[in-house]
């Protein structure tokens, strides 16, 4: 994949995780918080928690810190995939975030 192409698989899945912050937000009582500055997005959570979603464009890859762990995804034509398990990045988002805020939530591309 060129760094073009990368880049804006990347920045649409950015703009994916802040779509389904302000739905969740309307939809329930999540009241996550979320800040972007440049390739990084921070979810903060009322428990004090977060994840941090961070863009890796030397790898071409995204990049997840929760609090099970670290995750590292790279784009397989398809979706974004761990690179260890094949796990797919919104799959692993909704349970991490749903984790921490002590309810169900779902993201999705």
């Amino acid at each position: 994949m060129t760094d073009l192409e990368y880049m804006d698989r990347a920045e649409s899945a950015l703009a994916a995780i802040e779509c389904a912050c302000d739905r969740l937000n309307d939809a329930t009582e999540a009241d996550i918080d979320n800040q972007r500055v440049g390739g990084m997005i921070t979810l903060s959570f009322p428990n004090g928690s977060q994840l941090i979603v961070n863009l890796q464009k030397p790898l071409q890859e995204i990049w997840l810190a929760a609090r099970s762990g670290g995750y590292h995804y790279r784009h397989d034509g398809t979706a974004w995939v761990d690179t260890k398990t094949g796990e797919e990045f919104f799959s692993n988002l909704s349970r991490e975030a749903s984790l921490q805020a002590g309810l169900r939530l779902d993201f999705s591309a």
